[in-house]
């Protein structure tokens, strides 16, 4: 292995000591936070807001780069290493929320007559923030297998960028799927407040760097 390799190879790994301990950090600090007697909602919480707090640093840089006036590459390490540990969060969440209020996976998707058992596809609020939970977690794994330099060198710069802009996709899924929970559980403060917190900063910051793009491209 050529020295530079190995410098990139040692770089990588302390990106995920660091981001690591850090996960760690952060969800033990929103789990023992929240005050709820359910374990497994104060996880689902704890997992769903760290992986979005990951998730908006990822979306941040392009913008910020852009705002700065500096070369914006096809991929960084740290912005893609940033991105793994919101995946594997984000999929922990996934598993961990569908444990807080079924039973029985499917009738997060489906309504279960009570007589006759027959299931129905949910047209209610609650099977719509089931579905584009799913639908996210779905782009959330294509996005975890495109995050190597196998599948960018096999797929060449333009068209590896052209799948990794799902990503745009899917925090829009996220914020809808979030925003619907407020709702459903009728949360109350803090938590409109944090998600507030995290999601509007990356917006606007998203905004000014399209709009400066739209101007001096």
């Amino acid at each position: 292995m050529k020295s530079k390799e190995k410098t990139r190879v040692k770089q990588r790994l302390n990106h995920h000591l660091i981001l690591g301990l850090i996960s760690i950090v952060l969800l033990a600090g929103v789990y023992f936070t929240l005050e709820s007697p359910d374990a497994t909602f104060k996880w689902s919480m704890s997992t769903a807001y760290v992986s979005l707090l990951f998730l908006g640093l990822t979306l941040l840089t392009g913008p910020i780069n852009l705002l700065r006036k500096r070369k914006n590459p096809v991929s960084t390490d740290l912005r893609r290493d940033i991105g793994i540990w919101s995946g594997i969060i984000g999929l922990a969440h996934v598993i961990i929320g569908w444990q807080v209020h079924m039973g029985n996976m499917l009738l997060y998707f489906f309504k279960e007559d009570k007589i006759t058992k027959e299931l129905t596809l949910r047209s209610d609020l609650f099977g719509f923030a089931n579905y584009t939970g799913l639908v996210g977690a779905i782009i959330l794994i294509m996005l975890l297998a495109l995050s190597n330099d196998l599948t960018l060198r096999k797929l060449k710069a333009p068209r590896w960028k052209y799948w990794q802009r799902w990503n745009y996709v899917f925090y829009l899924l996220v914020i809808i799927h979030a925003i619907s929970y407020q709702v459903i559980e009728n949360r109350k403060l803090p938590y409109p407040l944090i998600l507030m917190f995290l999601i509007l900063p990356v917006l606007i910051i998203q905004l000014r760097g399209y709009f400066f793009y739209k101007k001096y491209r």
